[in-house]
């Protein structure tokens, strides 16, 4: 089967694996028994956001934390997903009109990604105090260090991090951290800023199990995604399995980070079902009832963590 656009091909609700030559195959969706949460997502990126909610609604997936950034996003990013939402049951009818499932709660992080770190000043920071008296965003995020594309220097990025990890003490929220090849230096500013009481989330965690160690020695919260369903991730479903239960979530970063096996297209909210079948499998879970409490504990983490159980 081929489609003209991306969008066509996610219009039904149901999963499909790119082969060659614009040529798309049918994949069966596990079947999970329980709901789901999306932990860290941009669902305003996507090229439909009310198609991506419509969608979480027929696959099991209730909870989704949308990812703004203040430096980059659009002012308006927080109301227009909220507008995608209440437009989503007209589109669910569209997609499946038998289903009966509610449209995932919604909640926001809301944060200067270390990107961005550059045009992070005074007025940015009073902007993101705005935005955080939202009751509807639910922590600090995503912060960190990013060594790879360097996209700030690194001495912005780390004195950026360092503001506002101190923000998240004041104001008593968690943190979403988004750290990639700087874990030590990351580690090292927590250390000695303070772990925020109200928790912190390492999210898209795609290291091995030795690198896991320091930060479940912090309790943190750990986000798993798409890296751990890919063929050559050996190191991090082993790192999964070191996780606490009350300390795994599950997580997309949709648009990106598509699990397998629909790599190699756009990423969607509903693809987390395939990451939360995955770890059921490497945790070893094996009876529906194993199965049902441990999807269930991933899903009370998730809704612990932001606050909105």
């Amino acid at each position: 089967m081929s489609f003209d656009t991306e969008e066509e091909l996610f219009r039904d609700a149901l999963f499909r694996q790119r082969r060659k030559h614009g040529v798309y195959r049918l994949i069966d969706a596990p079947v999970l028994e329980g709901t789901v949460a999306d932990t860290h997502c941009h669902t305003h990126m996507l090229p439909d956001p009310a198609l991506a909610f419509a969608r979480c609604a027929v696959n099991g997936v209730d909870f989704v934390c949308n990812i703004v950034d203040t430096v980059e996003d659009d002012p308006a990013t927080r109301e227009n997903v909220r507008g995608w939402l209440a437009a989503a049951p007209a589109t669910l009818l569209e997609i499946a009109p038998e289903c009966t499932a509610s449209l995932p709660q919604l909640c926001f992080a809301a944060g200067c990604h270390p990107h961005n770190a550059k045009g992070f000043d005074a007025a940015a920071m009073a902007y993101l105090r705005q935005v955080l008296a939202d009751p509807q965003v639910k922590a600090i995020g995503e912060i960190g260090l990013d060594f790879h594309y360097d996209l700030s220097p690194r001495d912005v990025q780390e004195e950026v991090f360092r503001q506002q990890i101190r923000l998240a003490h004041e104001l008593n929220m968690p943190v979403a951290l988004h750290i990639r090849e700087a874990h030590d230096l990351a580690l090292q500013v927590l250390e000695e800023e303070g772990f925020p009481q109200a928790g912190t989330l390492l999210h898209c965690f795609n290291l091995g199990p030795e690198d896991i160690d320091p930060w479940l020695a912090h309790d943190c919260y750990i986000g798993l995604g798409g890296p751990v369903t890919f063929k050559k991730s050996d190191f991090t479903r082993e790192a999964a399995k070191k996780v606490p239960l009350n300390r795994l979530v599950t997580e997309t970063d949709a648009p990106y980070m598509t699990p397998e096996p629909m790599r190699g297209i756009t990423c969607w909210t509903d693809h987390v079902i395939f990451t939360a079948d995955a770890l059921a499998r490497v945790r070893g879970c094996e009876t529906p009832e194993e199965r049902r409490q441990f999807f269930a504990a991933l899903h009370e983490n998730a809704l612990r963590f932001y606050g909105c159980a």
